[in-house]
């Protein structure tokens, strides 16, 4: 069967979706033994046993990248490296370019398709900063606002900088960044505190 280019095409996509998948989600290495043999048909069915250990290397080695960034660094670098190396590695090691091209995109769909796991399995904790899965909420532990500015809503004190309209104010011995609504105040006028959007206070002058 792989003696038609085509074929490769669903060789990788099976091998990247399953292997994705298994990082994407907690299958207790399922998803990853089937990945694994699907690569590693597609990979022995073209290659000498010398560059098959190399393209497998270089395969691997760019899910490692993936998951190295999932879990430690979260800036999507590694994540873009390993990705590469995952498309060099099946693009360099098909028996001509056609049959590159048609693994270079079945890694690219199951890369994309792996995402649909996360619809109908549990996810791996190491994702829910990527994937904004828990949410900036009260029940889970947080809250968008802060809370020691939350309670300065309504209080009063006195603008220690110029605000143009940004400048610093102080509420019972405490500074804070505050801003005007498009109004200027002057350094020493006496403030209150109007809205509290999160760390944003909006505050406004007092007459005395």
């Amino acid at each position: 069967m792989l003696s038609y280019d085509w074929i490769t095409i669903f060789i990788t996509f099976l091998g990247t979706l399953f292997l994705i998948g298994e990082i994407l989600v907690n299958m207790r290495g399922i998803f990853g033994i089937l990945g694994l043999g699907f690569i590693t048909i597609y990979f022995y069915s073209f290659l000498s046993p010398g560059m098959f250990a190399l393209m497998m290397f270089v395969y691997v080695f760019g899910l490692v990248l993936i998951i190295i960034d999932g879990k430690i660094i979260n800036d999507g670098t590694l994540g873009t490296i390993g990705a590469a190396s995952m498309l060099i590695a099946v693009g360099f090691s098909a028996p001509n370019w056609i049959a590159g091209l048609y693994s270079v995109i079945g890694v690219i769909l199951g890369a994309f398709a792996s995402l649909l796991f996360l619809k109908a399995f549990k996810r791996r904790e190491m994702w829910t900063k990527i994937a904004l899965k828990d949410q900036l909420t009260s029940d889970a532990g947080y809250n968008s606002m802060n809370e020691n500015h939350a309670s300065l809503q309504g209080r009063t004190g006195e603008a220690m900088t110029d605000m143009r309209p940004v400048g610093t104010i102080k509420i019972e011995d405490e500074e804070y960044s505050a801003v005007t609504n498009g109004h200027w105040i002057q350094k020493g006028s006496k403030i209150k505190v109007v809205s509290v959007d999160g760390t944003r206070l909006l505050v406004k002058t007092v007459e005395s």
